[in-house]
């Protein structure tokens, strides 16, 4: 009996019910549909760069995304009509924000305690004590950016000027996040990493939840992010479901992101890289993890590559991708074993601005039959794996198991 819980970064099916308090720009949320939307687009010929047709997800579909989104927003999503063979449904986010930590804590038991702090989309964003100790602790003059703004744009409008100056380039978004590109050559990468990690405490105590380190290489015109992020998240301030399995005596394994999100907090070990390598981790650990282990993996590329950056194609590509190699997978659980595909946010790619959206998300798993779950918590995925694996659970969500 072991359990695998996937999380699709940013796979959002439509229709939370705050959606108006969250903005793109000027744009409020209301009727973002991750999901939804691509699957119109890909049925209407909108969705053709790498890949054609409709939505193509069978195993998704098959565990019941397609009910899942028709749950959360009321679309019928073409291509998606499958009669579920799975347990199905939509969660909502309880914590106020719609960023990578407080849906990966909240679909962990712990919704997020406080407001995170976020910064103004004005010029500078930064306040200048901030900009002070970031300066002294890079031993540089000064920051470029102090703005908002997407990383790959970042780069294309600093990268020369960074190369020129040795200044790190300083950002943020819609997250509560402060974000520092520089070149792993010029700058350094250790250097890099060493300047997040002295300010990520300062930053932290403003509430401010993660300083991430994006490095790149390259020379202008030519500048690319490389895979070596690295996140340093504010430490959640109460047990996770990654505590209550590991302090029973489980294995704990950690896939992509989730060292970084949950600040290592209950896990035995972390597997990075890309998404492709990922996969190949997970499919390492349904072989390998032993009984009563939990897996907690994050594919980030949804939300990265292709949502942040309005690519609908590289999105339907993405996810079909994934399916195909869900589909794979599942023939190899064992008996008793639950698999349970989630999400943590939307990020709709036909949406204005750049930023994610506040959706539900969906909750399929296989393993523990069929049927509806209706409107879940995000908390309620940790109680119930938490009874799957007959540990304690510690936090406020209640099992649909």
């Amino acid at each position: 009996m072991r359990v695998f819980l996937v999380v699709m970064d940013s796979v959002g099916i439509g229709g939370a019910p705050d959606a108006a308090a969250y903005f793109n720009g000027d744009l409020p949320d209301t009727g973002a549909n991750t999901l939804g939307h691509i699957a119109q687009a890909c049925a209407t010929g909108l969705a053709e760069e790498g890949r054609s047709g409709p939505l193509c997800l069978p195993v998704l579909d098959g565990l019941g995304l397609g009910a899942a989104v028709k749950l959360a927003s009321g679309l019928e999503a073409p291509g998606l009509g499958a009669v579920p063979a799975g347990r199905w449904g939509a969660a909502n986010e309880t914590s106020r924000g719609k960023d990578t930590p407080s849906g990966h804590w909240e679909l962990a038991g712990l919704p997020v305690p406080w407001d995170w702090h976020y910064f103004p989309d004005a010029l500078p964003a930064f306040p200048e004590e901030v900009v002070r100790i970031c300066c002294e602790l890079a031993g540089t003059e000064g920051i470029l950016g102090n703005c908002h703004g997407s990383g790959t744009v970042m780069i294309d409008r600093f990268g020369a000027e960074h190369l020129r100056t040795g200044q790190p380039i300083c950002y943020t978004s819609a997250d509560s996040v402060f974000q520092i590109a520089a070149h792993e050559e010029v700058f350094g990468l250790e250097r890099l990493y060493d300047l997040c990690k002295a300010l990520a405490p300062h930053l932290h105590a403003m509430k401010v939840g993660r300083v991430i380190a994006r490095p790149f290489v390259g020379t202008e015109g030519a500048f690319r992010r490389t895979g070596n992020r690295h996140d340093y998240a504010i430490t959640p301030p109460a047990p996770l479901l990654t505590n209550w399995v590991q302090d029973a005596g489980r294995a704990v394994f950690g896939i992509g992101k989730i060292g970084d999100i949950l600040s290592m907090q209950g896990i035995d070990e972390v597997r990075t890289g890309t998404d492709e390598m990922l996969m190949g981790h997970l499919g390492d650990l349904v072989d390998t993890a032993p009984e009563g282990s939990l897996t907690f993996a994050n594919f980030v590329e949804f939300d990265s590559l292709w949502g942040h950056r309005r690519d609908v194609s590289g999105y339907a590509r993405a996810l079909e991708w994934f399916d195909a190699e869900i589909g794979r997978l599942i023939p190899r659980l064992r008996g008793g074993d639950l698999l349970c595909l989630t999400a943590d946010h939307g990020n709709d790619p036909t949406w204005s601005g750049t930023d994610h959206t506040r959706e539900r998300v969906p909750v399929l798993i296989h393993g523990a039959g069929c049927g509806a779950l209706g409107q879940v918590a995000f908390a309620d995925v940790a109680a119930s794996i938490a009874a799957h694996l007959g540990v304690g659970a510690m936090g406020p969500g209640r099992s649909f198991l």
